[in-house]
């Protein structure tokens, strides 16, 4: 049935998607009227922000090659007092998801453009959401200045991803979209993005998986990507984010394999109250039972299935839990200790999923 009434929020930014765009960058910042960015990356990606230094030339007032997994707050404050030291006036991502949550911090404190050069699926370049981890918790929130004012997606800087982490990436965008079409602020369009953002993603990964070279496949993942980013950006996380969060900040969870092996038990958790997105998922996976076509979709692919796999102890669920069911947040389903547990559980396990 057509939702008749809603709102949609169009982000305001600038993408560029082919092979070889990353050679516009220079273009872009200086329409940008950027004189001086900082590039930032991990430090596995040092030789790719080295590269993207040199091709900005002047432009570039050096690299810093420090982002972590979940942003903890002491490199977040190192890379603010480096742009600020060296007069940067906006920042170049380069990188996954750390690298651009690394540039959301340096602009939520500084307001400094960013750049967004993504080199996995995770989604983060699309939205204005901003992360960091202090003492074992993870804060998020949103905010307009983080949002990235240029996105290139350059799919040949993905063919260096190895295939078992390109996986785990794209469930990660998957997830986004699964929860985006049961957000309480959901609309006709980002049902659209939603469900082709989860055929082309799922309908990647096998080949991705087969040959980390199909240029391809690396293709129709990045552009999957992109799609299931943005509606990330404009809808409401529910409890699969939650947890995700919960797990990463307090236990330092590996964060694309954690939403792997948690997107089937969350969308089974909300599937008997969200049925409209249960069947856009069922058209868009071609399967009955949505949540369990993912768990066997991972299992296919060699992607982790259970929390305990990830470092995850036993006597860490009931904390977790706890955590989560204190916070307030929309889900379609009712957010209870018993069923969070029994999810986690299950999770944890390596159980196949349940509603």
């Amino acid at each position: 049935m057509l939702q008749t009434s809603f709102s949609y929020d169009a982000l305001p930014m600038r993408v560029r998607f082919g092979s070889g765009v990353v050679a516009a960058l220079p273009e872009e910042v200086d329409r940008l009227g950027l004189r001086r960015v900082l590039v930032l990356c991990s430090p596995r990606r040092r030789g790719l922000g080295e590269s993207v230094s040199n091709a900005l030339g002047e432009r570039s007032a050096g690299v810093l090659a420090e982002a972590r997994m979940h942003v903890p707050v002491e490199v977040a404050r190192r890379a603010r007092d480096r742009a600020a030291e060296l007069g940067a006036d906006g920042c170049v991502a380069v990188g996954g998801g750390s690298a651009v949550g690394l540039g959301k911090a340096v602009a939520l404190e500084h307001g400094l453009p960013v750049v967004a050069v993504p080199t996995t699926y995770s989604g983060s370049e699309m939205t204005p959401t901003w992360g960091l981890t202090e003492n074992g918790r993870k804060r998020t929130g949103k905010d307009p200045r983080v949002l990235p004012a240029a996105v290139l997606y350059d799919p040949d800087l993905t063919l260096a991803l190895p295939a078992a982490v390109s996986v785990t990436s794209g469930f990660n965008a998957v997830a986004h979209a699964v929860e985006a079409l049961y957000a309480p602020d959901r609309s006709p369009i980002t049902a659209l993005l939603a469900g082709e953002g989860v055929r082309a993603m799922t309908g990647a990964l096998p080949a991705v998986r087969a040959g980390g070279g199909d240029r391809d496949a690396r293709a129709k993942a990045l552009y999957a990507a992109w799609l299931c980013g943005a509606v990330l950006g404009v809808t409401t996380m529910g409890l699969h984010h939650r947890l995700c969060h919960a797990l990463g900040g307090t236990l330092d969870l590996p964060h694309a394999e954690t939403h792997t092996v948690l997107l089937p038990h969350a969308l089974a958790h909300n599937a008997a109250s969200a049925p409209e997105a249960v069947e856009a998922l069922a058209r868009a996976l071609d399967a009955d039972d949505p949540a369990r076509r993912l768990w066997d979709l991972a299992g296919s692919l060699d992607a982790p299935r259970s929390l305990r796999s990830l470092g995850m102890s036993e006597g860490d669920i009931d904390p977790i839990g706890e955590q989560v069911v204190g916070a307030s947040f929309a889900n379609p389903a009712p957010v209870t200790r018993d069923g969070v547990t029994r999810l986690l559980r299950a999770a944890w396990a390596g159980e196949p999923p349940e509603g």
